[in-house]
Order: structure tokens, then sequence, then C-alpha cells
């Protein structure tokens, strides 16, 4: 599928480009709720939430065993926000 550059923000990205964009890092999409995801990595584990006017991230047991919250506007480009989701905590 083809994507816009990197440094676009992301709320130029059509939805469908989106969830292709979560998929390709890894994340599954959840069936009762189209707008939220999970993503798991060695080190860590997040639920990721696409909401109105930001993305909701949500590090479980991130933190000395509680959540670690955290929001990135749409505004940010797909790069921006894919280093900071991605990273991890």
């Amino acid at each position: 599928m083809p994507m816009p550059p990197a440094t676009t923000p992301l709320y130029n990205h059509p939805l469908p480009v989106v969830e292709y964009w979560l998929r390709s890092q890894g994340c599954t999409q959840a069936q009762d709720s189209p707008s939220r995801w999970y993503v798991k990595r060695p080190e860590w584990e997040a639920d990721i939430y696409l909401d109105v006017e930001e993305v909701q991230v949500r590090y479980i047991n991130a933190s000395a065993g509680k959540d670690v919250m955290r929001a990135f506007p749409y505004s940010l480009s797909r790069h921006d926000i894919e280093d900071a989701i991605f990273t991890g905590p």
C-alpha cells in the first residue's frame, strides 16, 4: 500500500494507510473496537487507541508494575509518532 512520506503529519494519512502502518509495526486490531490496537515487544507491551484528536498509548506494567500513559497529536509526522510509540516507555 502506498504511504505518504514519513514526514507527513499523521492527520494527512487516510485511515486504511494508518491501519496498514500499525499492522506493519506488529500491532493487532481489537475485534470489539476498531480504534484499539495492541502491540507486544520483548521488553514491553502497549494498547494504542486512535482517539478523535490524538493517538493514546498505554504501556502495560511499564514502570514498577504501573501503566504509563502517553498521548501524541495527529499533527506530528508518522515518523515522529513511530519513534515516540515504538521505542517503548
